[in-house]
């Protein structure tokens, strides 16, 4: 190995034990202080479990294959397991993102209706819809024999290249979620507007009308 690679690698190594330990504190954090059992701590938990994942089970192996020229030669079943995770763990965490925004849109927006019972249930909704959506964009190669992820005579180990599954998966898993987020976050910023032009017209009149 280059004096690079090895500087790469060691860099790479630091930001796998630097993940693993912050998100690790956010979730004990959020486990033990009682005041954070609620929304949303727990979509920002379910995002954190989501970044632990990746740096326990992802980010390692990603090390291994990088030590190793970038040849798989764990077998087909490890290769299986560490893409599936891989896609599994960053889905739900762009996911989660979109409910976080999701949440603080309702908030803001419907802050008579969206109770606190109510932004609990909502929100462990969207947490469980956000891992069966995740889980089922990750396992659908398995689960349908959409394209193959690993190469024995190449020892190639990668997400599926099948066009179809390609167009799946992105769409599912990066540009509907950034819709969303773009779309909530431009109805946040009108209603944000529409507070701010209600106050000042509020404070305007009083000061009109003693003139």
């Amino acid at each position: 190995l280059s004096v690079f690679s090895v500087l790469v690698l060691t860099l790479l190594a630091m930001l796998v034990v630097a993940t693993f330990l912050w998100n690790g504190l956010v979730l004990a954090t959020i486990l033990r202080v009682r005041s954070f059992h609620r929304v949303p701590h727990n979509l920002v938990a379910s995002m954190a479990v989501s970044d632990v994942m990746v740096a326990a089970l992802v980010m390692p192996l990603s090390l291994v294959h990088e030590l190793s020229g970038r040849r798989w030669r764990l077998g087909r079943s490890l290769c299986q397991v560490w893409i599936s995770f891989d896609v599994l763990c960053c889905t739900a965490s762009i996911w989660n993102v979109t409910a976080i925004a999701l949440d603080r849109y309702w908030s803001i927006t419907r802050h008579l209706e969206y109770t606190l019972r109510t932004r609990r249930r909502i929100s462990n909704i969207m947490i469980a819809l956000t891992w069966v959506l995740s889980a089922f964009i990750s396992l659908a190669p398995l689960l349908f024999g959409w394209g193959e992820t690993y190469s024995e005579d190449s020892e190639e180990c990668q997400v599926s290249r099948e066009p179809s599954y390609t167009i799946f998966s992105t769409f599912g898993a990066f540009y509907l979620p950034l819709c969303v987020v773009l779309f909530v976050y431009w109805k946040i910023y009108r209603a944000a507007k529409f507070r701010i032009g209600s106050r000042k017209s509020n404070s305007i009149t009083p000061m009109t009308r003693e003139a």
